[in-house]
């Protein structure tokens, strides 16, 4: 299994081969488009991520010590730059995604490509997930 940081440094490869954002933009509704398909009775207000212009879901389970996302979102631009993120997290340890670094996202030149309404719903995507690890890391330890 690859490490998160492993990951990222696939992400940030893909992304370097697109000279302009276009392309960028072009790649990232295509990962959207292979996001694991979230499960409609997980599309309620109960998973939905506060602080995001468009509707953005996310679900965790817990397997065999390690977290499994799966998400969706109403907007293509959306949904790609929560699939980098479920790439990213999905299938890793609570600590393993509570001490990971995100400055991949700058890397790749996300944060300063998006509208700051976008880049305010990506940081609570981000916050979303941590709270996940935070809740499954205590119930590991309990």
């Amino acid at each position: 299994m690859s490490s998160i940081q492993e990951i990222q440094q696939e992400i940030i490869e893909e992304f370097e081969m697109f000279d302009d954002w276009m392309q960028r933009y072009e790649y990232m509704i295509e990962l959207g488009k292979s996001l694991p398909l979230i499960d409609d009775k997980y599309k309620t207000d109960e998973y939905i991520i506060k602080g995001c212009q468009s509707k953005v879901w996310v679900h965790a389970d817990f397997n065999e010590g390690n977290i499994e996302f799966t998400a969706d979102s109403d907007a293509i631009i959306t949904k790609g730059i929560i699939a980098i993120l479920i790439r990213s997290f999905s299938n890793q340890p609570p600590q393993a995604i509570l001490d990971a670094d995100t400055s991949f996202i700058d890397k790749i030149g996300l944060k300063e490509h998006l509208s700051p309404t976008r880049a305010n719903g990506l940081v609570s995507m981000i916050k979303q997930i941590k709270l996940y690890a935070v809740a499954y890391q205590a119930k590991a330890e309990s």
